[in-house]
């Protein structure tokens, strides 16, 4: 008897011990990963019972909490919303929350830990609970010209604009867009039939086009990873010939390869690394590529950041540059075709390094907390994110890209500013076929920064379907989204 008594008491004792570390990963260990769980509706719930705080553009207010006299206490709106959806996101209590509502709720809704004493005191003092509010790194003006330069010719893509020194996120524009005022009311019948309309457009304007979604082929706007890695490896520089047919049978393939000209790059026997950069050709870089093992491509792409988890802190798609099986996939993959995807920010982050001296800046949205009697909580500091290439690397790129600018044949010459030294590189990449045989439209590119001499800007550009039905589903990559990229490049350098 005293032995099964024994062993029931022991029994307990571990059952006991168990729960004990069960409640305290729920309640300690978990809680905060619990709380930000996007599944989690009673975190939306509890945040209604304390004024939310703000998410700030410029010291300025773009999402914030305003008193009802309904059950709710609070609604959530957004002063031009769908200006700063992309980066706002929506907070409801139906849908729950994305975008910077989501990433940072726990300091909006005021129950992180950095805001536990500050919790304590108010609830001794008797104040009522306030979450903290967020200042982004957005520059208005940059993401005012972003959004008009995209709204205005009807195009659905995105832009991102980076501060090459240290990352910070000047401008995020996915288009088109939504009201994120849609979704944060508090009758629940307008939410759900707002929503569904919204999902159910066929433009799917939810979709953050500029860090998630289906990811685009970057064209040749990747053939500066393909310059970058050889420069880096001592394969080839800017002067390197290559064979300059009009034409390129792939090994192993009956598939032909041709410049974007049909026609050779330039008019020369031979054709240089930056002829091939300048002009956007095909075919040398193809030849590059496959003069290089398989994986010094893909190498050089996952060091600027592909394959990559980054938050800025919204969760990023990461792109995608796997190591081609073949001869044949190697020369597609070199030019952003094949299995190569990424996003915008992705490609600016690319542009970024390049700028700044080979040292590529982990991009962030936000700059500081600030707690409801405007101290400032926690501020966000520049981070390196890589060292892809050398200083030296890095330099011999960006001529190549600001003689694709300054030269009068130059693909990306439309990118040029009066009196400002521009780098540039445009991409047009190909989306297959649709089930009839026609070739389906191109998504549009433009990548650069300014002034090279002192980079206060690196802008990515994507432009879906050729720019859409105002342009007949067929414009180009080097007056589009070089039109884009160089008004938002003007934004920066006229503050």
């Amino acid at each position: 008897m005293n032995k099964q008594l024994k062993f029931i008491t022991r029994t307990v004792f571990a059952m006991f011990l168990v729960l004990f570390f069960a409640v305290t990963m729920i309640q300690f260990v978990q809680a905060d990963e619990l709380r930000a769980n996007e599944l989690n509706g009673r975190t939306i719930k509890n945040g209604y019972k304390v004024e939310r705080g703000s998410i700030l553009v410029g010291g300025e207010p773009v999402a914030y909490s305003t008193p009802t006299g309904d059950s709710y206490r609070f609604v959530r709106q957004y002063s031009n919303g769908p200006l700063y959806a992309p980066i706002t996101g929506y907070f409801s209590h139906l849908q729950g929350a994305s975008g910077l509502e989501a990433a940072m709720n726990q300091d909006l809704s005021g129950i992180g830990n950095a805001q536990f004493f500050t919790r304590i005191m108010n609830t001794l003092n008797g104040v009522e609970p306030q979450g903290s509010s967020v200042e982004t790194t957005i520059d208005p003006a940059v993401q005012e010209a972003a959004a008009a330069a995209m709204n205005e010719s009807g195009f659905e893509g995105a832009v991102v604009a980076i501060e090459p020194k240290t990352g910070r996120i000047l401008a995020l524009v996915s288009t088109p867009g939504y009201d994120p005022n849609l979704l944060s009311t508090n009758n629940d019948a307008e939410i759900i039939a707002n929503y569904r309309q919204l999902e159910d457009e066929p433009s799917q304007p939810l979709q953050n086009r500029a860090i998630a979604g289906d990811l685009y082929h970057p064209g040749s706007v990747y053939k500066l990873l393909v310059a970058a890695a050889a420069i880096e490896a001592g394969a080839a520089t800017p002067a390197t010939e290559f064979d300059n047919p009009a034409q390129l049978t792939l090994p192993q393939s009956t598939a032909v390869m041709q410049n974007a000209s049909r026609t050779t790059c330039g008019s020369g026997a031979k054709a240089t690394l930056e002829q091939a950069i300048v002009l956007s050709c095909n075919i040398p870089i193809a030849e590059l590529a496959m003069s290089m093992d398989r994986d010094e491509v893909p190498n050089m792409a996952n060091a600027f950041g592909f394959g990559q988890d980054v938050s800025i802190p919204l969760s990023v798609t990461p792109s995608q540059a796997p190591i081609p099986a073949d001869q044949a996939g190697t020369a597609l993959s070199s030019i952003g075709q094949l299995d190569v995807r990424a996003t915008p920010l992705q490609i600016a982050m690319v542009s970024a390094g390049i700028a700044n001296d080979g040292t590529v800046m982990t991009p962030y949205l936000v700059d500081e907390i600030i707690t409801p009697d405007l101290r400032v909580e926690k501020e966000f500091t520049p981070t390196e994110f890589s060292k892809p290439v050398s200083s030296d690397t890095a330099h011999a790129v960006a001529e190549m890209m600001e003689h694709g600018v300054s030269n009068p044949e130059g693909l990306a010459k439309n990118a040029g500013i009066e009196g400002v030294r521009v780098a540039g590189k445009t991409g047009t990449a190909e989306n297959g076929q649709d089930e009839a045989g026609n070739d389906l439209p191109f998504t549009l590119w433009f990548t650069g920064f300014a002034p090279v001499d002192d980079p206060q800007v690196a802008v990515a550009v994507v432009v879906a379907d050729g720019g859409g039905e105002a342009y007949g589903f067929a414009g180009g990559s080097y007056d589009l989204p070089t039109a884009v990229g160089k008004r938002v490049m003007e934004a920066v350098l006229s503050e």
